[in-house]
């Protein structure tokens, strides 16, 4: 927990959506959780367990179908600007450049055009980006484009930092790249992260605590502290202890969600 006590506070949160041919699916359990300030939690789980559906409910896109999801104390009602989203798909605006895109929210807030701009410069500058600004994003590659979305989240100076497998599209080499410099950036300022990964050895190299889900209907199977100094080392014995027993209580989970899609392995 951080020092400044609960700043997500999820209570009973669960989640049925209905098809178009009337039938119901339920994606999410009733699901009780708390996030402290500044802390970086990780959830794990099999495909369609309801992590990016609860990360959806947090972010205010998604109305949950019973329970509360409370930031602050306050109920989560839509999207704010006071928490920062950051999608797979990179997600930025094609008409604009690369300081535009990271500029965005700070127009919204109102900001100056001098100040945002350097507000922008300054977390170009933080992913390696300052001398692409100009650069429109079609120019970028994916490890790019995904920089600047970081930088964008972070750029409006939001609490909470809600990221939906940032990396999962990316080569190993960017990917580990990325992880440092996202590592670096929460390190010096300290935002509330909730993080999906499918990548066990990714969440334990970020996170303060692992939120194990089990398979579709998803609920909190466990939740593992990382008691590991940063930067952590995959290749030592502590690291891989946590991942044999991260994976121990992930494997029942993949065989019911093998088996609830009809691909049950021998």
């Amino acid at each position: 927990m951080g020092a400044a006590g609960s700043a997500i506070a999820v209570h009973g949160i669960a989640k049925v959506f209905r098809t178009e041919g009337g039938e119901t699916v339920e994606a999410l359990r009733p699901t009780t959780l708390e996030v402290g300030a500044g802390e970086f939690v990780s959830l794990v789980g099999p495909s369609g367990c309801g992590k990016s559906t609860l990360l959806n409910i947090l972010a205010g896109l998604l109305a949950p179908s019973a329970g509360e999801a409370l930031v602050d104390g306050k109920p989560i009602s839509g999207p704010d600007i006071d928490r920062g989203m950051v999608f797979q798909s990179y997600a930025l605006f094609p008409w604009l450049d690369v300081l535009g895109n990271v500029e965005f929210g700070l127009e919204r807030k109102g900001v100056a055009r001098a100040e945002r701009r350097a507000i922008a410069l300054d977390y170009l500058r933080s992913v390696g980006l300052k001398d692409f600004a100009a650069k429109q994003a079609h120019e970028l590659s994916g490890g790019m484009k995904q920089r600047v979305a970081i930088a964008r989240a972070f750029a409006t100076d939001p609490s909470i930092i809600l990221m939906d497998e940032p990396f999962g599209a990316l080569d190993a080499l960017t990917r580990r790249a990325l992880q440092k410099q996202l590592l670096a950036i929460w390190q010096e300022h300290r935002k509330t992260v909730v993080f999906v990964t499918h990548s066990v050895p990714e969440a334990i190299a970020l996170s303060d605590r692992i939120v194990i889900m089990t398979a579709r209907p998803g609920e909190i199977k466990s939740i593992r502290a990382v008691d590991l100094a940063h930067p952590r080392d995959s290749t030592t014995d502590s690291f891989r202890d946590y991942e044999r027993a991260i994976y121990a209580d992930l494997d029942a989970e993949l065989v019911k969600s093998f088996a609830l899609e009809g691909q049950l392995a021998d």
